[in-house]
């Protein structure tokens, strides 16, 4: 089997998934490719995802094709954009209706893999803490990582979560809008335009 199949086959949380609130059966999400230009590393997906079975189809994929400055017909071209979170299943919702996080055996399992598969982009986007913690390490707050984009730019940006509960978030930091997503939207435009690594 491969790797791909492999993920498709997991059922590594089905008793973890069928004990929380949403009581649901894994569906993992897979969406990467060999050689894409640019590498989504977010936390897990949503429940709109475990439905469509496509990453980002919510309010919070609009959100950050608009951060990236690209349509959807680049942003699900998987020759051109991997996405891989932290765990390709929708972890589900506690009791307070709250996002569980992602299960640290997804990406024990088959995170290194995956990344092994994908390559070197020329630009990675870490998309909340679990994915800036794995890949840059450290103790350091999302606010932080973000604020201090320019350290890994032009090749690694930390962004918050596109998640609409994030606008008070960004009308306090004006600065990710003035900055961060102008240099964001260059690069994207440049990662896209490099010619695919050869073999």
């Amino acid at each position: 089997m491969t790797l791909f199949s492999d993920i498709n086959a997991c059922t590594l949380c089905a008793d973890r998934f069928a004990a929380t609130v949403t009581a649901h059966t894994p569906r993992p999400v897979v969406w990467f490719k060999s050689g894409a230009r640019i590498l989504i590393a977010g936390q897990a997906p949503g429940a709109r995802v475990q439905i469509s079975g496509r990453p980002f189809t919510d309010p919070s994929g609009d959100r950050l094709r608009d951060w990236m400055g690209i349509a959807d017909d680049v942003f699900y071209d998987r020759t051109r954009v991997a996405i891989l979170p932290m765990a390709f299943c929708f972890p589900g919702y506690n009791a307070a209706g709250s996002d569980l996080p992602p299960p640290p055996i997804c990406a024990n399992t088959w995170r290194q893999p995956a990344m092994d598969l994908i390559g070197s982009p020329p630009l990675t986007l870490l998309i909340g803490g679990y994915a800036q913690k794995w890949h840059l390490g450290g103790k350091v707050s999302v606010t932080d990582r973000v604020a201090s984009w320019e350290i890994h730019a032009p090749h690694v940006f930390s962004l918050p979560h596109p998640s609409w509960r994030n606008t008070g978030w960004i009308k306090k930091n004006p600065w990710f809008e003035a900055d961060l997503l102008p240099a964001l939207r260059t690069c994207v435009q440049s990662a896209l335009a490099e010619p695919p690594a050869t073999e």
